[in-house]
């Protein structure tokens, strides 16, 4: 499939409602009358960024997976966001790529946030996810997992890097810079998805969602902190032929982590 219409939705989180915020992000996807091949949710999307996981945990197959399902079969579009799942006595951070067919994939965050103590309450996870959509080749992960670059290196010619997160607003510069920084090295499309308002931690949350091509032009102004829905077109034509006019991927470093 030579283009890509992607969705990012950015939004407020309703704190620890579930309830709320898979009402608001239906209402949002439903209204979307644009062609969207994918709808991107933030992380967390169902109840805010909170280590409260022993009340908001959901099973493995709980009813906000249940609820991408049937969305994303509805709107005939994948969907993908992080939600918060127990499964074996563990608590994960745990993005949800749904496929129309209702089959999904899942990735585990690698990268458990330290300065909130997430580390303590969610178990981080050991494998990257690859998933393979209308041809095109997607690397999804999360927040925090976005300050590691040897995490997200393009070692398998993906073609798009997403990033779904609560990023608040006082490191928000790292943000713009980093998204920017790992569609260039990894010459790919990257996008970020990042909630606005205020948690029930009074942290402040100022969007910046965001798509890079991958020379690193932004895609659309995306520094605003209002709500919104905006489809992007990602064209693989165009990212085939930069990526052979220069061959910076072939020149990368030969190594795998340990």
């Amino acid at each position: 499939m030579e283009n890509l219409n992607i969705a990012l939705i950015q939004a407020d989180l309703a704190w620890e409602s579930t309830k709320k915020n898979l009402k608001q992000f239906e209402e949002k996807i439903t209204a979307t009358n644009a062609e969207v091949d994918l709808f991107i949710l933030p992380e967390m999307f169902s109840t805010g960024f909170s280590m409260n996981a022993e009340k908001l945990a959901e099973p493995k197959n709980g009813s906000t997976l249940k609820w991408m399902q049937r969305l994303a079969n509805e709107k005939n579009a994948a969907v993908t966001g992080s939600v918060i799942v127990k499964e074996d006595n563990n608590y994960f951070n745990r993005l949800y790529f749904v496929f129309p067919d209702k089959t999904f994939k899942k990735y585990d965050k690698r990268h458990t946030f330290t300065l909130a103590k997430e580390h303590e309450t969610y178990t981080a996870g050991t494998k990257r996810l690859i998933v393979e959509y209308k041809g095109w080749k997607i690397c999804p992960l999360v927040c925090y997992d976005l300050r590691f670059p040897v995490w997200a290196r393009n070692t398998v010619d993906y073609d798009l890097l997403i990033y779904v997160a609560n990023w608040p607003k006082t490191r928000i510069k790292a943000w713009d810079v980093l998204l920017q920084a790992r569609a260039i090295e990894n010459m790919a499309y990257c996008a970020g998805v990042n909630r606005t308002g205020l948690d029930g931690n009074k942290y402040q949350y100022t969007g910046h969602s965001a798509v890079y091509d991958s020379l690193g032009n932004p895609l659309f102004d995306q520094e605003t902190e209002a709500e919104f829905t905006k489809v992007v077109t990602l064209n693989k034509n165009h990212l085939n032929e930069t990526r052979k006019k220069l061959k910076f991927l072939q020149d990368r470093d030969k190594f795998t982590l340990g």
